[in-house]
């Protein structure tokens, strides 16, 4: 239903991509891609920030709501999008455990999306620390802890 709601979406807009779909972590993910010589047209619906890719997500969402009364938690990328955002934000919460590792101290990241918050906590838990999420939307931001004694002998082992 998904794939159905964007190919319309893309006739309307007069852009050309193709939709593949998978399963990742237990989640719908639906990927719009083009050739090279696509991509720069689709990233329109990317927008500044992914501000557009937002609201096609939630659009496409709610689309597949109407048509079977589930809520649904797909995830939408654009043109490669979320999957650079990913790498990118994987590198930092290596980075920032680093961090948090030799100076002993909790660190505050800047807000970012859902999305994004959890490709971070994922990261952080992968590097054997603990996360969470502070502030209310727009501000929410991850805080990565700094590793206990407890934390600190189990990395040890």
């Amino acid at each position: 239903m998904a794939a159905d709601y964007l190919e319309e979406l893309l006739d309307i807009a007069d852009l050309d991509g193709d939709i593949d779909i998978d399963i990742e972590n237990g989640r719908a993910s639906v990927a719009i891609v083009a050739d090279q010589a696509g991509t720069s047209a689709l990233t329109r619906l990317v927008g500044a920030d992914g501000e557009v890719l937002e609201a096609l997500q939630e659009l496409t969402r709610l689309a597949v709501q109407a048509q079977t009364g589930d809520r649904t938690r797909l995830l939408l990328d654009v043109a490669g999008h979320r999957a650079g955002k990913r790498t990118a934000l994987v590198a930092l919460a290596k980075e920032v455990c680093a961090r948090v590792r030799t100076s002993g101290e909790v660190e505050h990241l800047e807000p970012m999306s859902a999305f994004e918050r959890k490709v971070v906590h994922d990261a952080v838990a992968e590097e054997g620390l603990t996360s969470e999420s502070e502030g209310q939307e727009p501000h929410r931001h991850v805080v990565v802890l700094a590793p206990t004694s407890d934390t600190a002998e189990s990395a040890a082992d």
